[in-house]
């Protein structure tokens, strides 16, 4: 009879406070509270009856025993990760699951995916707009990677804002990203004209939030130093955590969003919004379509990814 294991959360609490040698830091990666890392390692360490950390004021450290199982228990996870990667191959063409920010989702996926429809009518598919989780680690932190794990422990795709440095992973880049303000054309006419990039400083700034969260600059300071102004107080204007919400702001007038006119390219079209400048300001950061290398053998996988590709390159951003 197999030998009964540990509860599978405990092992997970243990390996991610031994690999940062921090609560802290392991509860940030797997989006838990520092008291419940604590508390799962405890559990573990009655289960055992083994003591796996010395604790200090400010410090973790690895007991004997614990230095030794941990390759074995890594060893272990890392099967167990592949054991799932093939499961979820091995489903036929079916339903395909695609997870995307709530912004691309709406404003670059959805007025598009009709086509797919069309040339696929054999794939369903599920799409599913998620929020990524934050952390003070910011992008390239071991916090960005459990969320990206977490997206494709139940999706076939991912398609995310990022500098696509995803290790592990079958990355495409589909979209390269510039940043312009966008504001109604009501307010290039209106009282105080936007004629020129030192007008700004006469009109409510509306924030993009993307920008502070996944790169550490703000759009408006991006796109700000490339024009060469100064003494624009960029501190204060609302502030939005989807460019579509800003997009709306905008639309009725409230102010200027610094923001991907990739996403705004409806409105932009319809003359709902307009750039007032020509300047568009390449951002480091691009769109990137992700997925395990397992789920990238499925035939809807690969078709939906070829799809995406052809759909980035037969229209340029507006």
């Amino acid at each position: 009879m197999p030998a009964r294991l540990p509860p599978l959360n405990a092992l997970k609490a243990f390996e991610a406070a031994a690999r940062h040698l921090s609560v802290k830091k392991a509860a940030a990666e797997l989006n838990v509270t520092p008291a419940a890392v604590s508390h799962q390692i405890r559990t573990l360490e009655e289960y055992l009856g083994v003591q796996l950390f010395h604790r200090y004021n400010r410090a973790l450290e690895l007991t004997d025993a614990a230095r030794a199982c941990l390759p074995k228990l890594r060893e272990g996870f890392d099967c167990l990760v592949k054991a799932v990667e093939v499961l979820r191959a091995q489903k036929g063409t079916g339903t395909l699951t695609v997870s995307a920010a709530p912004s691309f989702a709406a404003r670059w996926l959805m007025p598009r995916l009709h086509r797919f429809f069309q040339a696929h009518p054999e794939i369903d598919v599920a799409l599913s707009a998620r929020i990524r989780q934050v952390s003070e680690g910011g992008k390239g932190t071991v916090a960005e990677r459990a969320t990206i794990d977490a997206w494709l422990a139940d999706s076939d795709i991912a398609i995310l804002y990022g500098r696509g440095d995803y290790p592990g992973f079958h990355v495409d880049k589909l979209l390269s990203l510039t940043v312009t303000p966008i504001c109604s054309p009501r307010l290039i006419t209106g009282p105080s004209p936007l004629a020129r990039p030192e007008d700004l400083r006469n009109h409510m700034l509306l924030h993009d939030d993307t920008g502070d969260h996944y790169d550490g600059e703000s759009f408006w300071d991006v796109w700000l130093k490339a024009a060469g102004v100064n003494g624009i107080d960029t501190a204060h204007g609302p502030h939005f955590s989807h460019a579509v919400l800003a997009f709306e702001a905008a639309v009725e007038g409230v102010g200027v969003v610094a923001t991907m006119p990739v996403l705004a390219a409806a409105d932009l079209y319809a003359a709902r919004l307009v750039t007032p400048f020509a300047l568009r300001v390449p951002l480091v950061s691009a769109y990137y379509v992700v997925s395990t290398e397992a789920a990238t053998t499925r035939p809807a996988v690969a078709a939906f990814r070829e799809w995406l590709r052809n759909e980035a390159a037969r229209e340029e951003e507006i």
